[in-house]
């Protein structure tokens, strides 16, 4: 298993280094024109024959290592998010370098055939995949991928934060502007990882915690905890006056107190404030909680089309090493969240932080096999600006990342060694399960569609005797070593039950960080 985990991690880390020399050698040029494979244009033709823009001739034929999708195992192809221009200058010139991947993207499979798909999704939106493949749009000719938002480019981009959202709901924010606002918010949301804590906090006169049981602290940015809070944030109405005073004090103690616990990032801290203007710069409560050390960063949203109190909110933002954007529309609001991903990718970028990432089980609906949907996890690692220019700012260029099939890993495991009763699992290091005998419901009953938690499944919901989590802390705090636990087990085909004492392995790769599974 430790092989592998090199094999992977080396197939990504060569990625890396091809699409960051790349980008060292390329001048941004806002007038070149490059004729790219689009993704979703690729073999289309005109009601005249003629192929489209972005849509050239793209040979494709089917692979039986791609489930016999018609795939292009020489080249890669480019999907562009729908409400961006695929001919923006930095869409163009991004596709452009990146196009020295596709040797690399070769290269990798050559060295090692049992890879699935490689990928470089860029900051600026695209996303280039190997082997190239036709992406089909919805039934409102949408397709609503953007590489940005999935878990393995957060997780690789960023270290783990902790959030505190704060959302004005004075009488100024009425109609639109409140839309805009929650939609902003559940933007942030889709940003946030296992790896994150967060909480949303609405203000005017008074503060009204979105989730009013969570009061004073903060919880981990996991599926269900925010589908929770996003449900909750259809009961904010905007009324009263803002006092962001109050608001401001209250997420400094969240952040101060929380961190206290060494529950969270520890080092990794932002107030994202979301309101339609501020009358102040809030200068005292900033030399109180945040100044000189600016631990904690302010990313400012500007809701509306006006910029009275723009000034305010930008000066709020640099003077405490966050960001300042304004949304005037819904459509604007996904672009403009993305940006504060760039702001809290800078120390790892100047401090060249290339750490691998592996993300959690999921299920890949592109590639099936006999017994159905295929589990999946992501190997990824992040692509960073080396230019001098650049370098100092802290400019991270994207995320690149390959597939490994989960049924890979148990390939790899002796099984001869395990004994009659034996199995071996993995997990992340959030505790959730990377690959288990017991990791088998992936449906809700009677109906075809996922469970919506299947890929966060933790330890202790299927090793119930390790009542007290001994077994799953020891994994996630990632000690090694061998112990025994009594477990219960049935013989005579299940008429009678024994009590045993079973002996545990833990196994650490060398290949292992804090964000990798044991």
């Amino acid at each position: 298993m430790e092989e592998m985990f090199h094999k992977k991690s080396e197939a990504v880390r060569r990625l890396v280094e091809a699409a960051e020399e790349a980008h060292l050698k390329h001048e941004f040029d806002a007038d070149l024109q490059y004729e790219y494979f689009n993704a979703v244009l690729i073999n289309e033709r005109d009601k005249d024959g003629n192929f489209l823009e972005l849509g050239k001739e793209f040979i494709l034929a089917p692979n039986d290592h791609f489930n016999n999708l018609p795939v292009n195992i020489s080249l890669s192809d480019v999907q562009v998010p729908t409400n961006m221009y695929n001919k923006d200058p930095a869409i163009v010139n991004g596709v452009y370098w990146s196009e020295s991947l596709n040797k690399v993207f070769v290269d990798n499979f050559d060295r090692d055939p049992s890879l699935i798909w490689q990928y470089f999704g860029s900051a600026k939106g695209f996303f280039r995949q190997y082997p190239g493949i036709k992406w089909e749009p919805d039934e409102n000719g949408v397709i609503a991928f953007d590489c940005r938002n999935r878990k393995w480019y957060i997780q690789a981009a960023t270290s783990p934060k902790d959030v505190v959202i704060l959302v004005d709901v004075s009488g100024s924010m009425k109609g639109l502007r409140l839309t805009i606002a929650k939609q902003t918010v559940s933007s942030i949301l889709d940003t946030l990882g296992d790896d994150d804590f967060f909480n949303i906090i609405a203000y005017n006169e008074e503060l009204h915690y979105v989730e009013p049981c969570l009061n004073g602290t903060l919880v981990q940015a996991d599926r269900t905890n925010k589908e929770h809070f996003r449900e909750h944030l259809d009961k904010l109405f905007a009324k009263g006056i803002g006092m962001l005073d109050i608001a401001l004090n209250e997420a400094f103690n969240i952040l101060s107190d929380f961190n206290h616990t060494g529950q969270g990032s520890v080092c990794s801290q932002a107030i994202m404030l979301i309101t339609d203007g501020a009358v102040d710069t809030y200068d005292t409560i900033f030399a109180k909680y945040n100044w000189p050390d600016r631990k904690v960063r302010i990313f400012t949203y500007l809701i509306g089309r006006e910029a009275a109190f723009a000034d305010n909110l930008k000066w709020m933002a640099c003077a405490n090493k966050g960001f300042f954007t304004q949304i005037s529309t819904l459509a604007d609001v996904q672009e403009n969240v993305m940006e504060y991903l760039h702001v809290l990718s800078r120390p790892k970028v100047i401090d060249q932080e290339h750490d691998v990432v592996w993300t959690e089980a999921y299920i890949d609906s592109t590639l099936a096999d006999d017994q159905g949907l295929v589990l999946m996890t992501t190997v990824a690692m992040p692509v960073f600006s080396k230019q001098n220019e650049t370098r100092s700012k802290g400019i991270l260029l994207g995320v690149v990342g390959t597939d490994v099939p989960v049924k890979e890993l148990l390939k790899t495991i002796p099984k001869y060694k395990l004994g009659i009763h034996g199995y071996a699992f993995a997990i992340t290091n959030n505790g959730y399960i990377l690959t288990h005998p017991e990791l088998r419901p992936l449906y809700e009953e009677g109906k075809k569609r996922r469970k919506p938690n299947y890929s966060s499944v933790d330890l202790s919901e299927v090793e119930w005797e390790d009542r007290d989590d001994v077994l799953r802390n020891a994994m996630v705090n990632r000690k090694t070593g061998k112990f025994s636990m009594e477990v219960k087990k049935t013989v005579d085909k299940g008429l009678r039950c024994g009590a045993l004492q079973r002996p545990w392995e833990i196994f650490l790769p060398r290949e292992c960080n804090h964000r990798r599974p044991a």
